[in-house]
């Protein structure tokens, strides 16, 4: 991203170079357009499931800044030659019914032919300007949520080498196929500091961008971390995707593990996710009444993992119930 020019624009709210999730725009004094894009290889067998996926995955961004998701467009890698159209038609279908599920429009797309199928979508969402979720904002004092259970990443990476069972495989993909539009709608409502999705760089990958934005460090409680637990025992396996690893060793300089926490599950607070959750740094106060709005909605996952802390370095500690 070095050898980009940053943009000048002064309506141009937020771009690759704030690292937050998605790049906004602003349109007029009550009206942003928010922009994103993400598209993903095949991490479950059945094709409709994937395109599911993949949808969720790429509008997880809109809501992550607070904004509502009005239309995407299909982005499509396909061996036309070597798999049934009828399996593509399935992916896309897949994608469709999770859009019409967030309440927005699928207008266009764009297909090539690769040698392995790909799929994502191009989101557009809207938002006032004035209540825009970014990363930076968390302030100490601030608890953190999760909204979603960890270990997606290790569990899919189970499927692929056939170790994982079909009640695994069924809590895995409703995980990956849930919006974040609940959590979405609990920020908005009840008002929150910052925000981020957890996706590709783990847990610890984008609560690091978050603090960095922000100028803070944090306090995470190991013991309430939500996680599938089939993830454990992966681990435990050394059954880690590559993306996992490589979240672990970019992050380890800035983690302090205070607690006795073996690599194993270190490996599952840097795993990979694919349609994670929203993590979010909100006033102490407000976090009951943002639990209690998405656990009534059957949010079972959502935890207060942490809080946000006062430090000349954006550093994670990791501390279990004895040091609280």
């Amino acid at each position: 991203m070095r050898f980009l020019p940053v943009p000048q624009d002064p309506k141009i709210l937020s771009s690759f170079s704030s690292q937050d999730d998605s790049a906004v725009y602003q349109i007029s004094e009550d009206l942003a357009v928010v922009q994103t894009v993400d598209y993903i290889t095949p991490i479950v067998d059945d094709p409709y499931t994937f395109g599911a996926i993949a949808a969720a995955n790429a509008l997880s961004d809109i809501y992550a800044m607070g904004a509502r998701p009005v239309t995407a467009l299909n982005l499509v890698g396909y061996p036309i030659k070597t798999l049934p159209i009828q399996v593509l038609g399935e992916i896309l279908r897949g994608g469709a019914d999770k859009v019409i599920e967030a309440g927005a429009s699928l207008v266009g797309g764009h297909s090539i032919e690769d040698n392995e199928p790909k799929y994502g979508m191009v989101v557009m969402g809207l938002v006032h300007p004035d209540k825009i979720i970014y990363k930076k904002g968390a302030q100490p004092g601030d608890v953190l949520v999760l909204t979603k259970s960890l270990g997606t990443g290790i569990i899919t990476t189970g499927i692929d080498q056939g170790l994982v069972g079909v009640d695994t495989i069924a809590a895995v993909t409703r995980l990956m196929t849930t919006l974040n539009r609940d959590a979405a709608d609990a920020m908005r409502s009840i008002g929150v500091h910052a925000a981020t999705d957890v996706t590709g760089f783990g847990l610890f990958g984008h609560l690091l961008e978050l603090l960095k934005a922000s100028g803070v460090g944090a306090e995470i409680n190991f013991d309430q971390i939500p996680v599938l637990p089939e993830a454990w025992d992966l681990a435990r396996q050394d059954v880690i995707p590559e993306g996992s690893r490589n979240n672990y060793h970019f992050v380890m300089d800035s983690v302090d593990w205070r607690s006795e926490v073996p690599l194993s599950a270190q490996m599952v607070l840097c795993d990979a996710q694919t349609s994670g959750g929203l993590l979010i740094a909100l006033p102490k106060e407000k976090a009951p009444p943002l639990l209690d709005m998405l656990r009534k909605g059957g949010n079972t996952d959502v935890e207060i993992i942490g809080e946000i802390v006062s430090s000349p370095n954006p550093a994670i500690r990791v501390l279990g119930k004895q040091d609280f």
